[in-house]
This record gives structure tokens, sequence and C-alpha cells, in this order.
């Protein structure tokens, strides 16, 4: 019974270190990035910023991406904080001319914890500073909108995301940086989006994606 307790103890001490030491899922996409580094034909290339929402667009409108210069970096369930260990790696070791930076929704559902929204926009002003030091243009996305979070109901996202907005907005128009605003072009009468924009309220759909393409060409 020792030996058993013993073998489950240094299991989930080793998943758990394993976990610890890629908190910030810097292994996502280094292999990717070494090849894209190595391979590098494009010009004026723009990197795609964010979490599941970001991600989402390659895999709902590849065509998007496809033969242009555009590089996808959203990781599922990623908070400002892990994206801002990763920017280095994921953005500024890239070269892109242009980095749109989606993020903050994950923030205010509390995935890696509680944080302020003071805190969110903290992280989303050192990336954009660590962007512009290195010649790299930066659009600040606003937080699409989101009446309630399916994996932590009752966090009031319907209040704190238009706040969020307000803030990252004023930011953007102080320091030269384009703020891109889905969210006014998105948002419904309960402050969130309607289920043919994304059906679980929070992940947009194809429709939502060209809308996107739309508002995106080109700021």
């Amino acid at each position: 019974m020792k030996k058993l307790l013993l073998l489950l103890f240094l299991l989930s001490f080793f998943s758990v270190s394993t976990i610890a030491q890629d908190w910030a899922q810097l292994g996502e996409y280094q292999q990717a990035n070494k090849l894209l580094v190595q391979n590098k034909s494009m010009e004026k290339q723009i990197v795609f910023f964010g979490n599941s929402i970001t991600i989402g667009w390659l895999h709902t409108q590849p065509s998007f991406f496809k033969d242009k210069p555009y590089i996808n970096r959203g990781i599922g369930g990623q908070t400002t904080p892990q994206m801002l260990v990763r920017f280095r790696q994921d953005v500024i070791d890239l070269k892109p001319t242009v980095v749109v930076i989606l993020a903050g929704t994950n923030d205010i559902a509390g995935n890696t914890g509680p944080m302020t929204l003071e805190e969110t926009l903290a992280n989303l002003k050192s990336m954009t500073e660590l962007a512009q030091a290195n010649n790299i243009s930066v659009i600040l996305c606003s937080v699409l909108p989101a009446s309630d979070y399916p994996w932590r109901p009752g966090l009031r996202p319907d209040l704190k995301i238009p706040k969020l907005n307000a803030m990252i907005k004023k930011y953007a128009e102080e320091n030269d940086v384009i703020y891109l605003d889905y969210f006014t072009a998105m948002v419904n009468d309960q402050k969130g989006l309607d289920p043919d924009l994304a059906e679980d309220g929070v992940h947009p759909t194809k429709k939502d994606m060209k809308l996107w393409r739309h508002l995106l060409k080109w700021q």
C-alpha cells in the first residue's frame, strides 16, 4: 500500500511539474517557429496572437490564412499573463510587421486565477510596448461580447467586458495604436453574442468570422 501511495505521489508530482515548467505553453509553437525562421520568405508578415478565439479563426476559416503572410499564434484557454510570457518567442522573434492582439476574456473568466481589469490592461500594455520597441505595429482588438461563460457562470462578463474595452480603447488612442472594435459590431441586447454568431455564446461561428474579415481588412 505504501509503495502504491508513493508511486501515485511521484506520478502526480511529475505531472504537475511538467505543467508548471510550461505554464505558458511555450512548447506549442516552438518547432513551427524554428521552421518559420529558417524558411522565411514572405515579407510584411502579420501575427494573430490570442486564445481559442484566435486559433478558432484558423480552424473555421483556413482559407483566410492560406497562401498569405499570416501567422496564427492562438492557444485555447490562455490568459494575458501566459501570452506575455510567450510574446517574445511567438511574436517578436518572428519579426512581423504587425501583430493583432485579441485577449482578455479568459482573464475575466479566471482561467489562471483571479485578475483585475487593470492587471489585464497592464499585460496588454506590456505586449504593446515590447512590440513597438521592436518596430512591430500593434492592433489591439476589443474583447468579444459574452453575457456569461458556460464553463464558469456568474462572473458577469456582460458588465466587465465593456469596462475593459473602454480601458483598451483609451490606451490605444493615447499611444498610437489601432483599436479594432469587434464588440460594437457583434453585441446583442444581453451584452452577449447571438447563437448564429457564437453557438456557445463565446466562440465565433463561421458567419462571425466573415464579419471579422470585413472589419479587419485592413486597419
